[in-house]
């Protein structure tokens, strides 16, 4: 959902909702691979019944990661989603249902989202190739090397999109990749597994909650079921909450910022294209052996646990003295519905509503604003005027917050440039790089060296000065403190902001109350569409927000009687429709030849739906992908219209690809509704025993092409085997059906119970003198081990260790011991000798002597090394059983003497090394 920062205020304001996954590795023995026993219990300390996969967040990652190589071909993109989908089934380890749901054709209202992301990855595209071509000839031209541009075709990543071959093919990987692991991994001998692939309308996560929404409206659902959701856009967290179901997990991946890039030109991190200077490259390692290989460490996962913002959401948003009674779960959906005025993929955002707004007004409205996903519109108009009075204080607090942030970090920066000495010393006093051979320039006088050094410091601290010392080089002064902000022709912080917003937003004039009106009701209209959509299911498959930019909340009046219904039995668009209404023409490879003429002849009677360029108005923001892309929208009669000629072209083959499928169960030869579905393929359709599936209902058919046991199970991917003693089946799956009307109940089941509670009252007040610790894991009862003061001796020694043999680089040539002083908690001095080696992308040491025996060795540490070094001293700190460090002859990997400091953690909860530092980093 498009409300940018929402996880990160999120977690830090519920910092508790946050559990990092504990993962076990598999091993290798003599060569083989031994893979993880997920029959096993679930490491984190949890049983997960259910796992569901948006399949959207786990393909774009697998086939363009920003953070490694990418995939050679299509083949190393499936084996890819194949290895991550396995990564998440060990962490997580599903008893009953894996559901993996591939975005099938959106509704109306989400399309023209797509279509501003697929444009806009278009237009960057080319102006990225643009100014490579532009930086590379300036290289060039100032002698600069780079090396010859490879020829390599773009992955287009507009073609994860329905109705591709990409998407047709991934689906067909996907069958087999179910079959194989049915057939041969313990782990998933008696879960049931749903896949709906691209040619299933709707989006992924909402093709998970339509399922989970009708299976908990059947008798037999189990009202204490255990659901993991993987995904990381945010609005898996207000569709979760959604469910009311107690028991809801998110798994996704952990975010670490500043990754470091490599610029596309010459490869090096540590700058962008526009700042390359064609440098030669490093060498990697004493041979380059590491020259082909880019610096990244593997993505960690984290849980988000509901039930404990649930706990949070209860302390905040319950008020006593209601002029009607409290219900806690009518108060959730009232702050989801509130989330959706500052951000969603369906309407642009309020310019002045803030969330906090909600509680204030609550006692005034005598009731809630939603219930089971329909909005109550005159309380809805209640909040919007309270909020409308302040609009203009509003807009003038936020300038002003602005401002105050600029200028603090304007005095930050500056404050930073003051630290340390205004000077860069040279000869016998200058840090140099260790093993350098050149000898430093020596100093003829130490006493008049000393002396100058402290009267270029106190100029600098006097002032700046447009002299520097001969024995002595000036820093220059950075004056480029403030970037240029965009410019704002709207300046809502000023007098006649509202007329200056519709003339520049919508050119007309603010006193035309008829068009205003019209921005509000179809606003009105999307608000109770997007609230219907995440609690019942998609009300219209055609409504869309036929604007760019929101009204004012002051603009909401008289908005009781704006909206009555949408219109019934819409249909979606059919995939290769879809893509002719999002696509850009640059993009038409993936259409049909006759279609693709239209988004490029200039007698086509719709290219104006697909423009060469197109204006970003950046709205008030900084950069240019949180601006709005300023595209028409598409009209869909129009569009249908053009197509009427052009269908007669399809091949069987394109037509089968145009068409909507339905999902596909698929069960192994040990689970208890095997015999039904098999005898089923021998008789007619029928319902799912409830008993035999762990209450899941629906109605099965068989499939077109279906996966049977005994039958061999060709493999897509040629370095993948076939499947030749299958014992998996597969089967047409269709949801339970609801008469027209039915009312999905937002509420919690009978019989559900609700967790223990995780929260402490000392978790809400940090000041009152207690210890504040947060429960680590899902489990309240762990016993924490604790560490005496011969403990955190022990643990400084190791810190020592650490730091001896990870960041320390000595001359190619020969090794040597080196010194380290160290001061551990007792107060008593400690020295360890340690043996130091190379290894590839160190940091550059410098090191100068402070005294007669002591050399003390500066470094820069890169964050994702200290973040590594940091787990690894954590778990050992917090493992009751631990073997400290201790030197081997060789690793498995062939590091040698000190550098294999091997520990083992007996512990089912930690992870197991049996590595050197070197080889787990």
């Amino acid at each position: 959902m498009g409300v940018p920062a929402f996880f990160r205020w999120l977690s830090r304001k519920y910092p508790s909702i946050i559990v990092h996954c504990v993962e076990e590795k598999g091993k290798e023995c003599n060569g083989v691979r031994i893979p993880v026993d997920t029959t096993k219990p679930n490491p984190n300390e949890v049983e997960f019944d259910n796992l569901y996969l948006d399949m959207n967040g786990i393909i774009h990652p697998c086939t363009h990661p920003e953070d490694k190589p990418a995939p050679k071909n299509e083949d190393e993109m499936m084996v890819a989603i194949f290895e991550y989908i396995d990564r998440l089934f060990n962490i997580v380890r599903p008893r009953r249902v894996l559901y993996m749901a591939i975005d099938g054709v959106a509704p109306r209202a989400k399309m023209n989202q797509q279509r501003s992301r697929r444009f806009r990855a278009s237009k960057e595209g080319v102006e990225l190739v643009e100014e490579k071509s532009r930086v590379r000839e300036e290289v060039i031209q100032k002698g600069g090397y780079l090396p010859p541009e490879e020829i390599k075709e773009r992955f287009d990543s507009n073609c994860i999109t329905p109705g591709t071959e990409f998407m047709d093919n991934l689906a067909h990987c996907l069958r087999y990749y179910v079959a194989e692991r049915l057939t041969n991994d313990p782990g998933w001998k008696n879960i049931v597994v749903f896949l709906s692939d691209a040619s299933v309308p709707g989006e992924g996560e909402h093709k998970i909650m339509d399922f989970i929404r009708r299976q908990r409206a059947q008798p037999n659902h189990d009202p204490n079921t255990h659901h993991c959701l993987c995904g990381a856009d945010a609005d898996l967290i207000m569709l979760g909450l959604a469910t009311h179901e107690p028991n809801f997990t998110i798994i996704r991946e952990e975010f670490k910022p500043n990754k470091p890039r490599p610029c596309g030109l010459c490869g090096q991190t540590g700058h962008e294209i526009k700042d390359c200077q064609g440098m030669p490259r490093e060498k990697q390692g004493q041979h380059d052996e590491f020259a082909n290989t880019m610096p990244s460490a593997e993505q960690e996962f984290i849980f988000i646990r509901l039930c404990v913002l649930r706990e949070y959401l209860a302390r905040e948003l319950t008020m006593a003295s209601l002029p009607f009674p409290f219900d806690f779960e009518r108060s959730v959906d009232d702050w989801v519905f509130m989330c959706f005025f500052v951000g969603n993929d369906f309407l642009p955002h309020l310019p002045s509503l803030e969330i906090r707004d909600y509680q204030s007004e609550t006692r005034c409205l005598n009731g809630y604003l939603t219930q089971n996903g329909y909005v109550n519109l005159e309380r809805v108009e209640m909040i919007m005027q309270a909020v409308g009075v302040a609009e203009d204080n509003i807009f003038k607090k936020r300038k002003e917050d602005e401002e105050n942030f600029k200028r603090r970090n304007k005095e930050k920066r500056k404050r930073m440039k003051q630290q340390g000495p205004a000077y860069l010393t040279t000869g016998q006093f200058a840090p140099h790089a260790l093993g350098r051979r050149d000898r430093p320039e020596a100093v003829q006088n130490a006493r008049h060296q000393a002396c100058d050094m402290r009267m270029q410091s106190n100029m600098s601290s006097a002032g700046p000065s447009d002299s520097a010392d001969s024995r002595g080089v000036k820093r220059k002064a950075d004056d480029s403190d403030s970037e240029p902000e965009p410019e704002d022709n709207v300046r809502l912080w000023e007098e006649g902001w509202k007329q200056r917003y519709y003339k520049n937003k919508f050119d007309v004039d603010a006193t035309d109350e008829d068009f205003r009106r019209k921005v509000v009701q179809s606003y009105v209209e999307g608000l109770c569409w997007v609230l219907r959509y995440y609690y019942q299911g998609c009300a219209s498959w055609k409504w869309y927000f036929p604007f760019h930019y929101a009204p004012f909340a002051s603009d909401f009046k008289d908005i009781k009687d704006m909206f009555s219904d949408f219109e019934k039995d819409t249909k979606p668009f059919k995939p290769l429709e879809q893509l002719m209404g999002v696509f850009p023409a640059a993009s038409g490879n993936f259409l049909p030849p006759t279609w693709r003429n239209l988004m490029s002849s200039p007698d086509s009677s719709i290219i104006d739906f697909y423009p060469d360029d197109f204006a970003i108005d950046l709205n008030g923001k900084k950069y240019a992908w949180q601006g709005v892309a300023l595209l028409p929208f598409v009209d869909e009669r129009r569009l249908r219209a053009a197509l009427a000629d052009v269908y007669p072209d399809l091949t069987p083959e394109e037509k089968r690809r145009n068409s909507l499928g339905s999902d596909v169960l698929f069960l192994g030869k040990s689970h208890p509704l095997f015999d039904f579905i098999h005898e089923l393929y021998r008789t007619e359709s029928n319902e799912i025993p409830a008993e035999l599936c762990h209450g899941i209902q629906g109605r099965l058919n068989l499939d077109d092409d279906p996966i049977l046991p005994d039958n061999t199970v060709r493999s897509p991917v040629p370095m993948l085997r076939d499947i030749s003693q299958n014992t998996a089946i597969g089967v047409k799956f269709k949801d339970p059906q609801y008469p027209d009307g039915f009312v999905f109940k937002a509420v919690l089941l009978p019989g559900a119970k609700i967790p223990s509670k995780v929260l402490k009252p000392e978790d809400w007040v940090r000041g009152n003198g207690q210890s504040w610790r947060p429960q680590l894991g899902f489990n309240p009862n762990r016993q924490q081990a604790h560490l005496d003061q011969s403990g955190f001796r022990a643990l400084g020694y190791v810190h020592i260790y650490i730091f001896n043999i990870i960041n320390v680089k000595t001359s190619k040539k020969k090794k040597k011991l080196f010194p380290f002083s160290h001061s551990p908690q007792s107060g008593k001095s400690g020295l360890l000798l340690g043996r130091l080696f190379t290894l590839p992308n160190r940091p550059r040491l410098v090191q100068k002597s402070v005294g007669v025996r002591t050399t003390v060795v500066q470094c820069c540490i890169p964050y994702s090394y200290m973040m590594r070094i940091s787990v690894r001293i954590m778990e050992a700190l917090y493992t009751p059983r631990i073997h400290l460090p201790r030197p081997q002859t060789h690793c498995q990997t062939g590091h040698s003497g000190g550098c294999c400091g091997w520990y083992n953690v007996h512990n089912g909860i930690s992870r197991l090394f049996h590595t050197c530092y070197v080889c787990s980093l």
